[in-house]
């Protein structure tokens, strides 16, 4: 059984440093919530990597071709496949706050698992790939 122990403590906002401090701050203001999560907070003990993480997370989650809840489901699916369980109730979390609904859920769940069954079997099997996808 793994140990459900931090390895690093959350950072409260009392012992947060500058940097860390305008981190959180633009989290609540960007999410628009009062919430930052445990996942920032252990993050904040090595402040550079609060910053860079936070940077890329707005770059990447924010405003693009894919729309916020097609992010959120990626993520779901790779969280999932990685077995990241902080990671795949925050992303849930954000997906139904989209727009997500149970049944939309448990068919993404059946698309997860149908593709990490058929990736095995393809990885097992090593057919060649097909002229016409490459």
């Amino acid at each position: 059984m793994s140990d459900p122990r931090p390895l690093l403590p959350p950072v409260s906002d009392a012992e947060a440093d500058p940097r860390v401090t305008a981190v959180f701050d633009d989290i609540r203001a960007v999410r628009r919530t009062d919430l930052v999560n445990n996942f920032w907070r252990a993050l904040a003990n090595d402040p550079a990597a609060l910053e860079r993480t936070w940077a890329e997370v707005k770059a990447v989650m924010g405003d693009g071709a894919l729309d916020p809840l097609t992010k959120e489901l990626v993520y779901i699916a790779v969280s999932v496949t990685n077995g990241c369980e902080y990671c795949i109730r925050s992303h849930t979390a954000g997906a139904l706050a989209k727009g997500l609904d149970d049944a939309g859920l448990a068919e993404l769940l059946s698309v997860i698992a149908l593709a990490n069954k058929t990736n095995a079997l393809v990885n097992g099997l090593r057919p060649p790939v097909d002229a016409a996808f490459r």
